[in-house]
């Protein structure tokens, strides 16, 4: 009976095909190796099975021994053609295939066999002893056709360990690309932010200069304040709340200077979101389109309210001012046609995907809010990430 009775045609399927990452974790040797004599033993106990089945007594540890070392043989031999021949594999072409691939398989199926033979000098058993050159023609005639499977399986693997590193690397590719896209997109609109926040706050302080030129004086204070904290932050898209209600109570403060009495300003934030991460300059232009639209249209009893709130794992933030209501001037009134909106509209959707809203109503009569909300997700002092599709930021 020959010692490594194997069922013709059974499929070899290697475990290490699954997770290949590079350098794959699986690729290692001690690990290549050991799953390498765990596929041998499955193939001696299905081999001691099916043994069973046809009538046959075979010594088991006979069984495990041969299928193992046959198959820890294969791993090792294998790993170092992986270690020594990896780009040649991966980059080998059909003409090569044939010239150079083919040859090695044989020669590889024989020497594999040739070690094996030398480990069991007593196989195949219930036979007449024989010299070793014979016992090598006796299991080369059983055993090559299966040796040369498990080469040529373990060559597929190796291909398709690179084709599925392209494909990763192409992957990764693109990620960095979209990346590298909605940081470029965010910032354009943070540049176009910026100077339309500016230009409107030049304005209110030039109208200022002829009827109040201490007013006017405490603006531009306040304005180098805000530029100031603006030049701070930097490329940062994401900052904590705490820092964007600081910046909002400063503009706040230069609006009520311009504004005086007309206007009663409330701001009410959960002490727990403090450090809650949100757009920078988020709040900014949702206020000044309050003044613009709504709040410099009257002459007194105006009313500003800004209020952040949690609700369960999102950040809910809202402005509500009184004003003509959103029906007074259509041409102006058409909710996201501004640029401050807009902006907002085009920056959330960048960070957020869909996971955002954001709603601008009538809640009374002449009262206006807009609402947004989106994850919550809190500072943790240095490296934040700052969209969902990979971007990152610094706090």
């Amino acid at each position: 009976m020959h010692g490594r009775e194997k069922v013709e045609g059974h499929p070899l399927r290697s475990p290490l095909g699954k997770n290949a990452h590079f350098q794959p974790a699986l690729m290692h040797p001690a690990i290549f190796v050991s799953l390498s004599v765990v596929l041998g033993l499955l193939f001696a106990l299905q081999d001691w099975m099916n043994l069973r089945a046809w009538g046959y007594h075979v010594s088991t540890p006979i069984l495990l021994e041969s299928w193992g070392m046959e198959y820890f043989l294969w791993g090792a031999l294998c790993w170092l053609l992986w270690w020594g021949l990896r780009t040649q594999i991966q980059k080998v072409r059909v003409s090569c295939i044939i010239t150079r691939v083919l040859p090695l398989s044989i020669l590889t199926s024989i020497v594999e066999e040739m070690i094996w033979v030398v480990c069991f000098p007593n196989l195949p058993l219930n036979r007449p002893h024989m010299e070793y050159w014979h016992r090598l023609a006796f299991h080369l005639r059983a055993e090559f056709f299966d040796n040369m499977v498990i080469f040529w399986c373990a060559f597929a693997l190796f291909r398709g360990i690179d084709y599925y590193q392209k494909y990763r690397e192409k992957e990764d590719a693109a990620a960095q690309l979209e990346v590298q896209l909605a940081n470029a997109q965010i910032s354009a609109l943070r540049m176009q932010l910026n100077p339309h926040f500016l230009f409107n706050t030049m304005n209110s302080i030039s109208s200022l200069m002829r009827s109040d030129v201490d007013a006017a004086d405490t603006m531009l204070e306040q304005l180098g304040s805000l530029l100031r904290i603006t030049l701070e932050r930097g490329e940062s898209q994401f900052i904590p709340l705490r820092d964007e209600v600081e910046f909002i109570e400063m503009y706040l403060a230069m609006q009520d200077k311009r504004y005086g009495s007309r206007v009663q300003q409330f701001v009410t934030v959960d002490a727990e979101l403090h450090d809650a991460l949100v757009p920078a300059m988020i709040l900014q232009p949702i206020v000044e389109n309050a003044y613009a639209h709504g709040l410099s249209r009257l002459d007194n009893g105006g009313l500003l309210v800004i209020e952040a709130h949690r609700e369960g794992d999102r950040v809910r933030l809202s402005v509500l001012n009184s004003g003509n209501g959103l029906k007074a001037d259509p041409a102006e009134r058409i909710p996201g046609q501004g640029v401050g909106l807009a902006n907002i509209k085009s920056r959330l959707k960048l960070h957020y995907g869909m996971d955002h809203t954001f709603l601008i109503r009538e809640v009374g009569r002449n009262r206006v809010q807009v609402a947004i909300t989106f994850p919550l997700q809190m500072s943790q002092n240095h490296t934040q990430q700052i969209t969902r599709f990979g971007a990152g930021d610094r706090t």
